[in-house]
């Protein structure tokens, strides 16, 4: 911890002004044809969305509202259902738009389903506001989009990275740290798999405590003597670990589910995202240490405590946030 101590202030410092929740949270924006002309629309916000940003989907211009929507809500999200008139021969290479997008730093993922089926599903973010939709997704679409989006999650997740940077913490030794970071890998992406397939099911707001709790229980292992405890064998708790910290991953997709014809590829490419962004941050972490390493080996001993505590202080802090919200408290 000697190395990196310093480095992980900075980082927590980040960390901190991010300390809400995920800041990902994608939307779900939902479209299905129901025959004679007419639409159902869905649109799905989280609730752990940024404050001040006002998205706004929109249908293609010969589309019409049909009634008054309605407003659901649960502990974790609130839900718009509508129904529109869009007259014509289907919604076949129209456009799909949502305003709001820039600076926002939410993803939407949409999901139309075809009158004769056929699911076509696409992301939208930053920069990349409408899409079009095709007979079919294609396949490099698909691949580009589903990477990005598991880039994104990883990098935009503050819990998920503090959970990576306390494993380079505890972790002493390269050798140590390739297998560390390898049963992570495993872990998350077995469950991350089985959720988003319907293998296994559990409620967010519980996995999102859990989550948090996992970070807490790596503070108070990098408290501890070295050797002493679960440090010994850092593996064991970043694949049990990993395999919870799948089912958070599997929470971005979830809403919308996989391209029907392109299951194994979308899910593919999203999991070559996750490990994408995690090795982006381990190398950064590194690579930092590296530079610095001179200058952190004169730091007082009292502050390699520090990033335990910080990185415990603020895991205490998710879980209490985020039992609150699932219990329905806001």
């Amino acid at each position: 911890m000697t190395r990196i101590g310093a480095i992980a202030c900075g980082l927590l410092l980040w960390m901190a002004m991010a300390a809400g929740a995920h800041p990902l949270a994608p939307a779900l924006f939902e479209v299905r044809e129901l025959g004679d002309g007419e639409v159902g629309v869905r649109w799905k916000r989280s609730l752990l969305s940024p404050s001040g940003v006002d998205l706004l989907p929109e249908l293609p211009a010969h589309c019409t509202p049909s009634g008054e929507p309605r407003g659901e809500r649960d502990a974790t999200s609130s839900t718009l259902v509508w129904r529109a008139r869009c007259p014509g021969t289907g919604l076949a290479g129209e456009t799909l738009l949502v305003r709001g997008l820039e600076g926002s730093g939410i993803d939407v993922l949409v999901r139309v389903v075809l009158s004769d089926g056929r699911v076509v599903r696409a992301v939208l973010s930053d920069g990349a506001a409408t899409t079009r939709i095709p007979e079919r997704a294609e396949p490099l679409s698909v691949v580009g989009d589903y990477t990005a989006l598991g880039v994104e999650h990883i990098l935009s997740g503050p819990d998920h990275l503090l959970f990576v940077l306390a494993l380079l913490l505890l972790v002493r030794g390269r050798r140590r740290l390739v297998w560390t970071v390898t049963a992570f890998t495993v872990g998350h992406s077995i469950t991350l798999s089985l959720a988003v397939l319907g293998f296994v099911r559990f409620p967010s707001g519980l996995i999102e405590v859990a989550i948090a709790a996992s970070i807490f229980v790596l503070a108070v292992e990098l408290t501890r003597p070295e050797g002493a405890g679960l440090r010994s064998r850092p593996w064991i708790l970043a694949g049990g670990f990993g395999l919870l910290h799948g089912l958070g991953f599997a929470g971005a997709l979830s809403q919308a589910g996989l391209p029907a014809e392109e299951i194994p590829l979308s899910l593919f490419a999203f999991n070559v995202g996750i490990e994408s962004g995690q090795l982006l941050f381990v190398f950064a972490v590194l690579a930092l240490r590296f530079a610095l390493q001179g200058a952190l080996a004169r730091v007082p001993g009292w502050l390699h405590r520090v990033p335990a505590y910080a990185i415990g202080s603020l895991a205490a802090y998710w879980c209490f946030e985020r039992a609150a919200l699932a219990l329905g408290f806001s």
